[in-house]
């Protein structure tokens, strides 16, 4: 029992960073309706600039959490940017093309980002520094440490906002109508180029927050780390039904707790010819019988047809 629980924790840890990076994902595709495979990249992108602001300033005195939050931002920032960037020179030229063109190209983009970050960051994997305490806390037998909590905490809070931003706000109500139908909205006073960047720059908001999140929880960057974690969450975007919000977050943290507690029997399951590192076998079978049943995914699809 100690060991499933501490399965779910790491789960829901693993599941949050998930559902951050799925939620960039399922946003831009409920409204121009592309998948954008360099989204993953994005958050490596995001990991290893505050890899280098954490760095630059470690010996500025400043504390941790101080160190953590100025990373942080500037992970967002320069995220943001990139995703504007790539949105408008990559992507917008190309909305009227067949779908194989911007799809080959989001691919030709996240190419592109892992060797110009290799070139930056060299290749070799960097160990992102400890700027919390590492002391774990006993929950009973499981245990979590601050930074994991830290994850949880925030993830909660940054879904929750996100959902009002989409539902409350004005922005919320013109990316709906742009995803409704762009051409209808723009005569109602929208501007779909407008929504559409600043959805992606929302979304590299996010993958910055993930990526800084995997780092600090992992204890290492480097300039490959963003393909694993983009294609689990495109699964899990695709698992929780792409193009819903919830959707997007019930599919990373069920991906992230069939991962952990597949890792955690994975062994006892098939007498030990199989290690916890090919948990991924548990993910991609969840996402084969999910869309074998049901392939809209476990919440549906809320993504127009476009008139």
């Amino acid at each position: 029992m100690e060991t499933f629980l501490q399965q779910i924790i790491n789960g829901l840890v693993l599941g949050s960073m998930y559902a951050l990076v799925a939620l960039g994902y399922t946003m831009v595709y409920g409204i121009i309706n592309l998948i954008n495979f360099a989204h993953g990249d994005v958050l490596m992108v995001g990991a290893l600039v505050s890899f280098s602001v954490v760095t630059a300033l470690a010996d500025s005195g400043l504390p941790g959490w101080a160190l953590m939050l100025v990373g942080l931002l500037c992970a967002i920032v320069v995220c943001a940017l990139l995703n504007y960037t790539i949105e408008k020179i990559a992507y917008r030229p190309l909305r009227s093309a067949p779908r194989l063109a911007p799809l080959i190209t989001a691919m030709g983009m996240s190419l592109l980002l892992q060797t110009l970050a290799m070139i930056i960051w060299k290749p070799n994997p960097k160990p992102f520094p400890q700027l919390l305490p590492a002391q774990a806390i006993d929950l009973g037998g499981p245990v979590i440490t601050i930074t994991q909590i830290l994850i949880l905490v925030s993830t909660g809070v940054i879904l929750a906002g996100l959902l009002w931003l989409v539902n409350k706000t004005k922005l919320g109500r013109a990316m709906r109508a742009t995803a409704e139908n762009p051409k209808v909205a723009g005569l109602m006073g929208v501007k779909p180029d407008m929504v559409i960047s600043a959805t992606f720059v929302i979304g590299a908001a996010l993958a910055a927050v993930a990526g800084m999140m995997w780092a600090a929880n992992y204890g290492t960057v480097q300039h490959s780390m963003g393909f694993m974690p983009g294609l689990k969450a495109f699964t899990a975007a695709v698992l929780g039904g792409i193009g819903n919000l919830a959707g997007a977050m019930v599919g990373g943290v069920l991906l992230g707790l069939i991962e952990s507690i597949g890792a955690g029997y994975l062994g006892d399951l098939t007498g030990g010819i199989l290690g916890s590192h090919y948990a991924d076998i548990f993910a991609f079978v969840a996402l084969i019988l999910v869309l074998t049943l049901r392939p809209s995914g476990l919440l549906g699809e809320r993504v127009a047809d476009r008139a």
